[in-house]
């Protein structure tokens, strides 16, 4: 009898302890605008978003001289778009528009971020984008970054874009935790963050950046996410860190996303 209780107790804790870490290790936002695009002498467009759910998200609207299109950025798990000057400068100076907003519980955005939370706000942040009268509406483009990628692809398998660029993502939330903490059982993973089955529905061109450096989403993950979208789609293998290719692949960056938007 006391082996049976031993079992149980032993079982609960490892689904508490797995229920924190899910908690804990996804979301690493930071509440903190440390800067905006006017430090990159770029004018914006402070926008505030409204969800479905009733929360306002932050975000900022950058109009390029003379737009290609309108870029949907949806950035990864930690920090804020203030982190992302970089990226929205190089996009900026590909002629694109670009809205880039926070999701709930992150920088200035309400709420607090659960997977759920994200895949409302992504939502509507592409809905806002069609309410808006100076844009063209048949070329808005998605750009996810790591976990960006997942909410992309959770509102294109809704939505329609013109085209999704997806940078160092992932396929789902099971694949990710066998990576990061290969001894935790996969049945016991609630959290589903699931690429994997959405992109296989999704018609949109796709062009996929990874690199075999990264250390935080393998590229393996990668690659089998390329492999299981609908065509037409592209890979291109990077150099550098995680979600670091406009840096270290910059011109190569550029260059194929440059090609693949006047491709299809």
């Amino acid at each position: 009898m006391r082996l049976i209780f031993l079992l149980i107790f032993i079982i609960i804790m490892l689904i508490l302890c797995v229920r924190h870490l899910e908690r804990t290790s996804i979301f690493f936002p930071s509440r903190e605008i440390i800067a905006t695009p006017m430090d990159v002498g770029i004018f914006f467009e402070d926008v505030l978003i409204q969800t479905e759910d009733g929360l306002g998200l932050h975000g900022w609207f950058v109009k390029a001289k003379a737009p290609q299109g309108t870029l949907l950025f949806m950035h990864g798990n930690a920090g804020n778009i203030s982190g992302r000057l970089e990226k929205i400068k190089l996009f900026y100076e590909m002629g694109l528009n670009v809205l880039i907003f926070d999701y709930r519980g992150f920088g200035k955005s309400e709420g607090s971020a659960t997977e759920a939370g994200m895949y409302i706000d992504a939502t509507a942040a592409y809905d806002y984008l069609k309410g808006r009268t100076d844009i063209e509406q048949d070329k808005i483009i998605a750009y996810g970054a790591s976990l960006g990628g997942v909410a992309v692809i959770n509102v294109a398998s809704k939505r329609t874009f013109s085209h999704l660029i997806i940078d160092s993502s992932f396929t789902n939330a099971v694949d990710m935790a066998k990576h990061v903490f290969p001894i935790i059982p996969s049945f016991l993973v609630k959290t589903r963050l699931d690429s994997l089955t959405k992109i296989k529905h999704i018609d949109a061109p796709k062009l996929f950046f990874h690199s075999r450096e990264d250390q935080t989403v393998p590229f393996d993950l990668g690659w089998k996410l390329f492999e299981a979208a609908k065509g037409p789609k592209e890979f291109v293998e990077i150099i550098g860190s995680h979600m670091g290719g406009h840096v270290y692949s910059r011109e190569e960056f550029v260059r194929e996303i440059t090609q693949f938007l006047e491709l299809y």
